[in-house]
């Protein structure tokens, strides 16, 4: 009888741990996630930290004045400690997109080719996948300098080292001109799983080549020659031509994929940010028509006015964001035809063959950019003949000349115009009264890495010539 009993109460403890083990399988979350879904997760990711005005995460925006605050006016005046803004963004380009990026590569390549498709799909989704990286890496160097690159992403490294920001920035530009190389444009790739171009390679093909001359332009003070090899090849092999060709990522109607500035100045019901009379000011002296495709109008009678920057400013007496780029599903945009004409411009000016002079590529830039808000081509045409925006008549350098420009033009995606801003210095932008820092150069390290990886972050605090937001990088040669 003893045994009986026994043997049931074995086997209801038994029972009742299968019961448990079950409940405690998360039937939800599937265990193994398609290297096409990492990639999404990357690409939104990636796109909503460059587009969002979140002040925890990004204020390039006001660093080259383009918004400004009203009632909390920190982030204005270059505050970025007191809301960790360093170790966020950085935080979520690596962990967040870089580590998706590198997850994504090791499944594809698991996976292998999948039945009905030429091998060269496999290999265009990883010239995709290098592509993204690459662009993540970038902006981490121009925004730190040295940063871990070697040894990063590296579950058994604990503490890496930071790499020097050239030679990361030099080996980019290597790795995307294999994964250019490598691309079979008649074939497809991420199909739906990328929400840019669809898996179309040609327009991947396009962007690439985009990327590769900014690189280029970027690195041009530094490795004049490497710089000069990556333009020309890239021009050769075909950049964005055409705001047809423009590299946007589509956002959807409702949260949590929704556009990141509807989310912060519509969804949020705050009225923190209004424009910057720096830009504004600027535009108006130069009736720049596209005035009303980036702001709204204020007072009575109705002017285009900005608020002091860095001050604080009554939200009801300027101008704010126009409603089209408020909208739910207004795009990010990660690179497009107007900023190409201007690096072509740019190029043309250090002594490089790009087609074509300065002043032509001047000119569609600024002609493709009013077309993208919207305006027309009798705007254009208008705008160009002022002789304070012609290129024969406007005012100083032809750094001024492309800076102030490649600056309007650059609206809404302020980290692309803070990198232009600190190659050309210009406009010349002034720090408030109250402001912490010299307009910032740099992110500085987050307070984490000083931490938990001390001695690294320190060696590359100590190599770049120290860890201050006016600490120049390599391509930042005044």
């Amino acid at each position: 009888m003893k045994n009986i009993v026994a043997i049931i109460l074995t086997f209801l403890v038994l029972a009742s741990c299968t019961k448990l083990e079950e409940l405690n399988v998360n039937i939800k979350d599937p265990t193994n996630v398609p290297g096409e879904s990492l990639f999404t997760g990357a690409q939104l990711r990636l796109a909503t930290v460059m587009v969002t005005p979140n002040v925890n995460r990004n204020i390039f925006r006001m660093f080259v004045q383009q918004w400004t605050e009203t009632t909390y006016i920190d982030e204005a005046n270059y505050d970025i400690v007191t809301r960790p803004i360093p170790g966020n963004f950085w935080d979520i380009l690596y962990r967040d997109v870089l580590m998706n990026l590198k997850q994504s590569a090791i499944v594809l390549n698991e996976t292998g080719t999948l039945p009905g498709d030429a091998a060269s799909v496999l290999t265009n989704k990883l010239a995709v996948v290098e592509v993204m990286t690459v662009y993540s890496y970038a902006v981490l160097v121009e925004t730190f300098g040295n940063v871990p690159y070697t040894e990063a992403l590296d579950d058994a490294v604990l503490l890496p080292k930071y790499d020097d920001g050239l030679t990361i920035y030099k080996d980019l530009i290597t790795r995307l001109s294999a994964a250019i190389a490598s691309m079979d444009l008649a074939q497809g790739s991420m199909g739906g799983a990328d929400n840019m171009f669809h898996g179309d390679m040609g327009m991947w093909h396009k962007f690439a080549n985009s990327l590769k001359l900014r690189m280029g332009v970027v690195l041009f003070a530094a490795d004049a020659a490497t710089a000069t090899t990556a333009i020309t090849e890239a021009i050769a092999s075909g950049v964005i031509g055409s705001n047809d060709d423009n590299a946007l990522m589509a956002f959807m109607s409702s949260q949590p994929n929704n556009n990141p500035v509807n989310e912060n100045l519509v969804l949020s019901g705050r009225n923190d940010f209004v424009a910057a009379n720096t830009l504004v000011d600027v535009m108006n002296d130069l009736a720049d028509p596209r005035l009303p495709l980036y702001f709204t109008t204020a007072g009575d009678p109705p002017v285009y006015v900005g608020g002091l920057y860095g001050e604080s400013n009554d939200y009801s007496q300027f101008s704010h964001v126009a409603p089209p780029l408020l909208e739910a599903t207004y795009p990010a945009d990660f690179f497009d035809y107007a900023e190409v004409e201007f690096l072509l411009a740019e190029a043309a000016e250090n002594g490089v063959a790009v087609g074509g002079t300065a002043e032509q590529h001047y000119n569609a830039g600024i002609r493709a950019s009013i077309l993208f808000y919207g305006g027309t081509d009798a705007e254009a045409d208008a705008y160009l003949a002022d002789p304070k925006v012609a290129y024969a008549t406007a005012a100083g350098t032809w750094q001024q000349k492309i800076g102030i420009q490649k600056w309007i033009a650059l609206y809404n995606r302020g980290f692309e115009s803070w990198t232009a801003w600190r190659i050309l210095n210009f406009p010349a932008l002034v720090p408030p009264p109250d402001a912490e820092s010299v307009v910032p150069l740099r992110l500085t390290y987050p307070t984490a890495e000083q931490t938990l990886n001390g001695a690294n972050r320190a060696a590359a605090a100590a190599a770049i010539g120290g860890d201050d937001v006016g600490t120049r990088l390599f391509f930042d040669q005044d």
